[in-house]
């Protein structure tokens, strides 16, 4: 089993920034690709960001280019999200993924394994 914990959510102004951060644990290597998702009310959940294991591959979402960057800490185990610039339409829950790929997909059926998600809420 791969366990996912988010940490950082919180509320914030526009404009204003927020580090999210997802500690691995379990039976996961360094291989495994790691993505961020996102699922506002009545939506459906969308990447936004993503990177292989070697950190030569990384994907944004056109929304988010230029206000996110994800990175990750194969010897701890983590990946993180920096956020700035923040709008109101980046409101949402916040998931972490993983998946043992090196072309990670954009739809969140073929991801494995979930944390349990952090609220974003960024006010106008």
């Amino acid at each position: 089993q791969v366990q996912l914990v988010e940490s950082g959510g919180g509320l914030v102004q526009a404009g204003g920034s927020l580090r999210l951060s997802c500690a691995a644990s379990g039976r996961i290597s360094f291989r495994y690709a790691m993505g961020w998702f996102r699922q506002a009310p009545g939506k459906e959940r969308e990447l936004v960001a993503s990177i292989v294991w070697r950190g030569d591959s990384i994907y944004y979402a056109e929304s988010v280019k230029g206000r996110l960057t994800v990175s990750r800490d194969n010897a701890k185990s983590t990946v993180t999200l920096q956020m700035n610039s923040l709008k109101p339409e980046d409101t949402a829950v916040y998931y972490c993924a993983a998946e043992l790929t090196e072309r990670p997909s954009t739809s969140p059926r073929l991801w494995s394994y979930w944390g349990q998600g952090t609220q974003v809420t960024v006010s106008s």
